[in-house]
């Protein structure tokens, strides 16, 4: 099985498509339903035998919940803050710009 390219909290873009995210949570390879698989486009179906990304995810128009293969990700280096209503209940935002999980926070 591979090893996921991301970690939770890292923020990542999406190669093909103008959106960006949090990862919030990671499956070894995909599990979501054939009905989502099948709903992508052919000629950019990604492979089910890759880590599959869970992101808290905004583009310019709106936030929502986004799940991505990891070919088809690439880590963001703006350093922009994400803008996503739920991070705050997932993560705390440390100095050095980064996302850490509330549940590993240190007090």
């Amino acid at each position: 099985m591979k090893t996921a390219k991301f970690s939770i909290g890292q923020v990542v873009r999406h190669r093909l498509f103008p959106f960006r995210g949090i990862i919030f949570d990671v499956d070894p390879q995909f599990a979501n339903t054939e009905e989502w698989y099948e709903a992508i486009p052919a000629d950019v179906r990604p492979r089910k035998d890759q880590p599959f990304y869970h992101l808290l995810a905004e583009n310019s128009e709106t936030e929502y919940i986004a799940y991505v293969s990891e070919q088809n990700l690439l880590e963001d280096q703006s350093g922009e803050p994400v803008r996503h209503p739920q991070i705050g209940e997932m993560f705390e935002k440390r100095s050095d710009g980064r996302y850490e999980p509330r549940h590993q926070s240190r007090h």
